[in-house]
């Protein structure tokens, strides 16, 4: 984490969904480089500020910066093609298709052979593109460990390897910034311990800067390199991650209950918004 420019450059985003204010005067900047972590309890905007940044919903008011360029009023797809990924909180795998190929939609946007192109294909070379693409999908699959499931129909798999296939997919983009919603949700602790490595590789090894929404304060703890804390769509703490949870306006977010490196808090209040 070298350089101090930000990546990204969030300022005063405001978002709100009829009378409900979902996010209220957000402000905050991430260094490339940078594992960072947002966390509240459920409802204090975390997956309704990934939506801001990937493009899925338009704030209201504010301004988003992604490498110095404005991006607000960009679609979603632009978005990708400037670096951003992300995974949802809801898996949003494509369930009648292989893993192979779920991971191969992640690499379109990458792909200079179209519908022009196609008829032309075994002499534009586009075919020597599509190896290059696979042999790309193929290094992701080994890295997430998932060779054995490479040819499954992704519905058909548990949780946790949908989550890693998922997880496959957003890397497939090659994003500067990957977004993660809440990537180890439902899983056991050893799939825990699993996807921590893959995220903390992802960081080192292959230079993604990462904003990461989860609730186990333990993986929180452990990984992340600074923490911004929200609730009821307001930013109440940000910094390094044994400062914000000893910040007293932190604990009272939980209700008071008591944040531990094992547990997750016990306040599951209500549905996050969007």
């Amino acid at each position: 984490m070298t350089d101090q420019t930000p990546i990204l450059q969030v300022e005063d985003i405001f978002l709100s969904f009829g009378g409900v204010h979902a996010l209220r005067e957000v402000s905050f900047a991430v260094r490339p480089g940078e594992l960072f972590s947002i966390i509240g309890p459920n409802g204090a905007g975390k997956t309704s500020m990934l939506n801001c940044i990937s493009g899925r919903y338009q704030p209201n008011k504010g301004s988003i910066a992604f490498k110095g360029q404005k991006i607000i009023g960009m679609k979603p797809n632009a978005r990708c093609n400037l670096g951003i990924g992300r995974t949802f909180q809801n898996l949003a795998l494509f369930n009648h298709m292989t893993v192979l190929d779920n991971i191969m939609v992640g690499r379109h946007h990458l792909m200079k052979n179209n519908f022009l192109t196609g008829p032309f294909y075994w002499f534009s070379g586009a075919r020597k593109e599509e190896l290059r693409h696979r042999r790309e999908v193929e290094d992701i699959i080994d890295f997430l460990e998932i060779s054995h499931i490479r040819k499954e129909v992704a519905g058909t798999l548990s949780y946790g390897l949908r989550k890693r296939v998922e997880l496959a997919r957003a890397v497939a983009l090659r994003p500067d910034l990957i977004l993660l919603d809440e990537p180890m949700a439902g899983m056991n602790l050893e799939e825990k311990e699993d996807m921590a490595r893959y995220i903390i590789d992802l960081n080192e090894e292959w230079g993604m800067t990462v904003i990461m929404i989860e609730h186990d304060m333990g993986v929180v703890m452990d990984i992340s390199h600074r923490v911004m804390v929200l609730d009821f769509g307001r930013k109440i703490a940000e910094g390094l991650p044994e400062d914000v949870m000893a910040n007293e306006q932190v604990k009272t977010a939980y209700l008071g209950v008591g944040i531990d490196n094992d547990d997750e808090p016990e306040t599951e209040l209500s549905a996050e918004v969007g």
